[in-house]
């Protein structure tokens, strides 16, 4: 019969980017910043260069979230992490798993 104690845990390493919070800080949160950059309105409140017909409010509103999207996008996949469970055992065969007490 397998042993069901879980493995002994390690302490969680001191120089890890993780908080308390598990909120991770790194630089690239900063690229976040630049979306923020459409809020100035006045840089883009007229109507000319025109691009198709279309004002230069609007497309430059358009291409801000292309913008937006591209740099969340560039930080989510800078920052993710694999999650790790050190508590779980390590299940090694189909006889390992919890039938609820029937076979």
């Amino acid at each position: 019969m397998p042993s069901t104690t879980p493995p002994p845990t390690s302490p969680p390493d001191a120089q890890s980017p993780r908080r308390a919070s598990g909120l991770i800080v790194t630089p690239w949160n900063l690229l976040l910043l630049l979306p923020m950059l459409m809020l100035v309105v006045p840089w883009f409140n007229h109507t000319e260069p025109s691009l198709g017909g279309l004002p230069f409010f609007y497309w430059y509103q358009f291409a801000f979230v292309i913008v937006g999207v591209a740099c969340v996008w560039i930080v989510y996949a800078a920052t993710r992490r694999q999650p790790v469970n050190r508590d779980a055992p390590d299940l090694l065969d189909v006889d390992d798993l919890d039938e609820g007490g029937r076979r």
